[in-house]
């Protein structure tokens, strides 16, 4: 039997996290030889041997070794060094996850080739053009060939813009599969206990944002405004590399490791990070999948930001968008009790890399009868 070889791209820790439900679903497959290409977009100390065993996934079996650099840049040396891989040995599909700049070049470079790509959360929108990764998330739809989504409003963004409903296959979210993958572990890792905190009795803390981290007036507050609600309900922070700059510059880190109910930590792996929010009281974040972990977990999830691109966790789950000056209330809210506990939408089920991979094999075939699929062969 012809295999079928795919390019899986990842370009940094959570692509991984994405991939790795995705590799394990298609390597089971003989029909299927997926391949992990790094294009090594951020670098990372922590991508190590222990972080891909984690996942149980092999090292890459390509590294295109980009790099730093501005997002034109980035995007030009992605683009530039798969285009030659594609060149000398083209897959007969290239699967891009997410947002990342990686994910916009790579899905260019293979479009200009007439490669087939499929975008894996594709439809996803904030409608906030000043985030590069709804640019990137625009583009991408765009031109790729077949289009997974997470939920019903990333289906009706796409049909409003115009893309053939035979391109969309909604399979749920493939977040959920990486969570429920390492769920033993997460649950083995006690990270509560190791602090010291009781379950439920204390919140979590994740901001690197630009918008909430790179003003000195809001990120003040967001420190004095954290103190407070410290002294009420202990908070773990996990402070991104970004956010821990801006409050040494702005002359706050003193003032947030000071603050009595406030525990300051460097950032943590997957399975620790996790272990804390399945056992928190609360999360304050401005990252997009911590919106996505909580509703299926059903914790309540307090936004920093005016916009998501995961609306379906407000309109369905535990998340909230809250600005800055309203944070205190917010959690006051959640601690008496007036929050919403939500619900998981469909197909939030740990069996998205299944769905995926039928939908795959339904479309590689389709192809192979010679059946008109608008898919380039």
């Amino acid at each position: 039997m012809t295999q079928t070889t795919v390019h899986l791209i990842a370009a940094a820790r959570p692509n991984f996290m994405k991939v790795a439900p995705v590799y394990h679903a298609l390597v089971r497959e003989d029909w299927c030889r997926p391949l992990i290409v790094h294009t090594g977009q951020h670098y990372d100390a922590n991508m190590s041997e222990a972080f891909l065993a984690d996942l149980g996934l092999p090292r890459p079996d390509v590294h295109l070794g980009v790099g730093s650099g501005t997002h034109a840049e980035q995007t030009a040396r992605v683009m530039t060094a798969y285009e030659k891989l594609l060149l000398e040995d083209p897959p007969d599909w290239i699967i891009v996850v997410g947002d990342v700049n990686s994910t916009m070049a790579c899905t260019l470079a293979a479009k200009k080739l007439c490669l087939a790509v499929a975008h894996l959360e594709a439809g996803l929108r904030s409608r906030d053009m000043t985030m590069p990764e709804e640019i990137n998330r625009l583009v991408t739809d765009a031109v790729a060939d077949v289009l997974w989504t997470p939920s019903e409003d990333a289906d009706q963004n796409l049909l409003k813009e115009g893309i053939a409903p035979d391109k969309i296959a909604r399979i749920g979210n493939i977040m959920i599969d990486s969570f429920e993958m390492l769920r033993p572990r997460v649950e083995a890792e006690r990270a509560h206990a190791d602090l010291g905190l009781a379950p439920k009795g204390y919140g979590v803390v994740t901001l690197h944002r630009p918008s909430n981290v790179d003003g000195e007036e809001i990120l003040a507050l967001l420190v004095d405004t954290l103190a407070t609600i410290g002294r009420e309900l202990p908070l773990v922070f996990a402070v991104h590399p970004r956010t821990r700059k801006n409050l040494e510059a702005f002359g706050l880190l003193d003032r947030l490791v000071g603050a009595p109910g406030i525990r300051a930590t460097e950032p943590m792996n997957y399975i620790r990070f996790m272990s804390l929010v399945r056992e928190a009281r609360l999360v304050v974040t401005d990252s997009g999948g911590v919106q996505e972990e909580t509703t299926y977990l059903g914790i309540p999830c307090l936004t920093l930001r005016d916009t998501t691109e995961r609306p379906i966790t407000v309109w369905q789950g535990s998340n909230r968008l809250v600005l800055p000056r309203d944070l205190a209330g917010a959690v006051a809210r959640v601690l008496a009790g007036d929050w919403p506990t939500g619900r998981c939408p469909e197909l939030w089920d740990g069996d998205t890399a299944s769905r995926l991979v039928a939908d795959l094999k339904r479309r590689v075939d389709g192809r192979a009868a010679g059946a008109d699929t608008g898919i380039p062969r």
